[in-house]
């Protein structure tokens, strides 16, 4: 006859028992449903924080709209590409540009004279934005070129000035010159703005001219004459001041 079970085999049956229990639950119960179950729910989690962020977004859409709005009136009211629809237009701008500062810093030229301006052909062949420049040559005297290089880069369209070259100039070349200044060459440069990104163009005018003048009778035309002819229909307004609460996010690229 079998004896009675102990205390010491009830105690062992049971320790037996909850081992095969834990068993089954790291071999099947774990991995089959617990592990999936928890990355659901920090799926589920994550999902959530994500509406909730998408949600701050959507509730701040009357907001952004508002200032995207405000950024592109000041966008068109400061313009950072060139405003022409060709590159001989803006060309013809930029000579135009050039007469007119000069003869706002030195009323009828005694103190700064154009004495060259020359288109220079954008010869780069995958550039994303096309380059309009020009060779410009003034004598000036020092106050007079520093107002001159300042409404060139500070007005709008956006212009770059570079190859900045001066030379001490100490004799008279033409009756209207005070004969003290600075002999300066640089070169003046602009960007068309991508034809995707234009809202509005300006027609090309056919048949325009470069304009290219030379010697000292040239440059002291005065700027009335270059406004006259059919290239300076696009010709961009005088420079207005520029927006300091908005981001200016149509900035001109380096030039290369």
């Amino acid at each position: 006859m079998p004896s009675a079970p102990t205390r010491r085999d009830r105690w062992l049956a049971l320790g037996l028992l909850l081992a095969v229990l834990a068993l089954v639950y790291l071999l099947l119960v774990h991995p089959l449903f617990t592990v999936p179950w928890r990355a659901m729910d920090q799926e589920i989690v994550a999902l959530q924080e994500r509406q909730q962020r998408v949600q701050v977004q959507l509730d701040q859409r009357p907001q952004v709209a508002e200032r995207l709005q405000q950024v592109e009136d000041a966008l068109r009211q400061r313009p950072g590409f060139l405003t022409d629809a060709t590159a001989e237009g803006a060309a013809a701008a930029l000579s135009a540009r050039v007469q007119e500062v000069v003869a706002s810093a030195s009323p009828g030229n005694r103190a700064c004279v154009v004495s060259n301006r020359t288109p220079m052909p954008d010869s780069r062949s995958d550039a994303t934005y096309t380059r309009v420049a020009m060779q410009v040559r003034l004598r000036c005297g020092v106050d007079e070129m520093a107002t001159v290089l300042q409404s060139l880069e500070t007005g709008t369209p956006r212009l770059f000035v570079e190859n900045l070259n001066m030379l001490a100039q100490r004799f008279q070349q033409s009756p209207v010159e005070s004969g003290t200044g600075l002999d300066v060459s640089f070169e003046l440069v602009g960007y068309l703005q991508p034809a995707g990104l234009a809202s509005a163009q300006t027609a090309p005018t056919a048949g325009t001219a470069m304009p290219t003048d030379s010697g000292p009778s040239a440059s002291a035309a005065p700027a009335s004459d270059l406004e006259a002819g059919p290239a300076d229909a696009g010709r961009p307004e005088a420079a207005a001041p520029p927006v300091d609460d908005v981001v200016d996010v149509v900035e001109a690229p380096d030039a290369d």
